[in-house]
């Protein structure tokens, strides 16, 4: 289907706002609230709130008005109360109101896929990870392929699984199972042996094949050599493909999550296509495909236009290096843990900058993957040396995750106007151990949210999903407090860093809808915008902060229709 190009609607630029009080604030809702006598019926009205708007020019309010998809009055209850006729009228009851969510970074079908899949990610021992493995295989025909997983070694001491874990339990199944962070994955002998990996198999660029002594593969692949066995692995049918959105839009409207950013492929955009033909989103989304595909993806936007306000498509998702975590993040220096390794470039810098220069020459929208200090300086050279080369434009490069920043770099994400896209639960989950891998001193430039807001950057924010859970909550906590999800780091780790509720719930609205393009039609609560809003069932800039993450969604709103309702 064809789509209208937005490609050239202006852009807002916003800034950040501060609370109004008194008879200002009384003025300014009561004004915002008045409508003409031709103006739509309203269809929902939420009042009794605390609406935290994200517009700066007023910031709070206490009911919202909405008619079809859109906003149509933002103030006082009383003012709204009068409008709504007959509408339906939400009590919040105190709670707050904000912009819905913007994840604005997720793989969406694969989070989806893995909610089916089986569960691993608090396997906190050997014994455990291999019970969860078989019993889950016990429930699956003979020949399904087990994936997923999200599993942590860290949690069992460090040690790397090996395919002699689990064989013994995954007789006819094939497992390749990944690591949470999506850059280390675990095949079974089966799986080794349907993609034709054995000891005689070289080593691939930009990832490496773990193995034991004698020189045979593990089990364990990181980043570009979990390829060999990528391969082997049956393709999902369009069938599985659109009953993982419906779950995944399913799971993350019960989270307050409007939109998402996803990084993906072509696959995933027909996938978004079939569900948006059919009118089955509940969930917008802005949808990236691999940097290497730039020119496809220029020719597909040249064919079909960028989408809609619901499937919106331009944008390239490119790969420096790894992760922290499997030691494939690029460092300028090298591990504290391992003195001789300093991690690796997933992708060389020449075809970075080819990539980047072709795809920013099409007007497309380039986010590149990287965390290690070193991968992060060689994007910003590359973006600051591409921007000089073309000239000013509105092309939001954006680096994702943005993770170990070294301190010389992180005035340049403002001066250049690089967008850190960042997980904040990543935060609270790598500060268990992220010390001993880079150790003290470099820390203090992992993940910068509050030198980077000083620097002038304008922070998005997102979860990683599948990597870590898409729950807002939990990442305004982890952004606010800095405590680990160990509990060891009470008083924050790296306290610094800390950010407020409002820099958060801006980086998770205003921020990333900017990140995509998507500024001027969500990411406020403002008369015109459309009618995006999460309900909580307190007021998270008062609580105390570390128990933003037990407040409850109760109400998420997308178009002005309810797509969740807590019961």
């Amino acid at each position: 289907m064809t789509f209208p190009d937005l490609s050239s609607a202006p852009a807002r630029r916003v800034r950040g706002g501060i609370r109004f009080a008194g008879l200002a604030l009384v003025v300014a809702l009561s004004a915002a609230a008045c409508r003409t006598a031709d103006a739509p019926p309203i269809t929902l009205a939420v009042v009794n709130a605390r609406v935290w708007t994200g517009d700066s020019t007023a910031p709070w309010a206490e009911a919202v008005a909405i008619a079809d998809d859109r906003i149509v009055a933002v103030g006082t209850t009383a003012d709204i109360r009068a409008q709504a006729g007959s509408a339906r009228i939400v009590d919040a009851a105190g709670g707050l109101v904000t912009p819905g969510f913007i994840d604005s970074h997720v793989h969406f079908t694969d989070g989806g896929f893995a909610l089916a899949s089986v569960k691993l990610r608090d396997a906190n021992s050997k014994a455990e990870f291999i019970r969860r493995i078989g019993d889950f295989a016990k429930t699956l025909p003979k020949g399904t392929w087990i994936r997923s997983g999200d599993w942590d070694h860290t949690l069992w001491g460090g040690e790397l699984p090996t395919h002699d874990w689990i064989d013994s339990v995954t007789p006819d199944n094939p497992v390749w199972i990944n690591r949470l962070d999506g850059h280390m994955n675990l095949a079974n002998a089966l799986a080794m042996r349907a993609a034709g990996v054995d000891r005689t198999t070289r080593d691939v660029a930009g990832g490496s094949i773990v193995r034991d002594a004698a020189g045979n593969p593990t089990g364990v692949f990181k980043d570009n050599a979990m390829g060999l066995v990528d391969r082997a692995q049956p393709a999902r049918s369009a069938a599985e493909a659109d009953i993982a959105l419906d779950s995944a839009m399913g799971y993350v409207a019960a989270r307050g999550v409007t939109s998402v950013h996803h990084m993906g492929g072509f696959g995933d955009v027909a996938t978004f296509r079939r569900a948006h033909a059919a009118g089955r989103l509940r969930t917008r989304i802005v949808a990236q495909v691999p940097l290497s595909q730039w020119a496809a993806l220029r020719d597909s936007v040249q064919a079909h236009g960028r989408g809609d306000v619901w499937l919106r498509i331009g944008g390239l998702k490119g790969f420096v290096d790894g992760s922290l975590g499997s030691h494939t993040a690029a460092m300028l220096a090298p591990f504290t843990d391992a003195p001789t390794d300093s991690g690796l470039f997933v992708t060389p810098p020449d075809s970075l900058y080819a990539w980047t220069k072709g795809a920013d020459a099409a007007g497309l929208q380039v986010m590149v993957h990287a965390i290690g200090d070193k991968a992060i300086r060689t994007q910003l050279d590359i973006f600051e040396r591409v921007a000089k080369e073309h000239g000013p434009r509105d092309r939001r490069f954006r680096i994702e995750h943005a993770q170990h920043i070294a301190p010389a770099d992180i005035p340049r994400f403002g001066a250049l106007g690089v967008l850190p896209s960042m997980q904040p639960y990543h935060e609270a989950d790598d500060g268990r151990w992220a010390e001993r891998v880079i150790g003290p001193e470099r820390s203090q430039g992992t993940y910068a949210f509050r030198a980077l807001l000083d620097s002038g950057a304008r922070l998005a924010f997102g979860s990683d999903w599948f990597v870590a859970p898409p729950t807002p909550l939990e990442g305004i906590k982890a952004a606010v407090t800095r405590q680990t999800l160990d509990g060891k780091h009470p008083d924050g780790w790296v306290p610094a860093q800390k950010i407020s509720v409002e820099d958060a719930l801006r980086a998770y609205t205003r921020g990333a809808a900017y990140a995509g393009f998507q500024d001027r039609d969500v990411g406020m609560l403002r008369a015109g915008m459309l009618a995006d809003l999460v309900l909580l069932d307190r007021d998270i800039t008062s609580v105390a902060p570390e128990t933003i993450d037990q407040a409850q969604v109760k109400l998420t709103v997308v178009g002005g229709k309810v797509v969740y309702e807590k019961k």
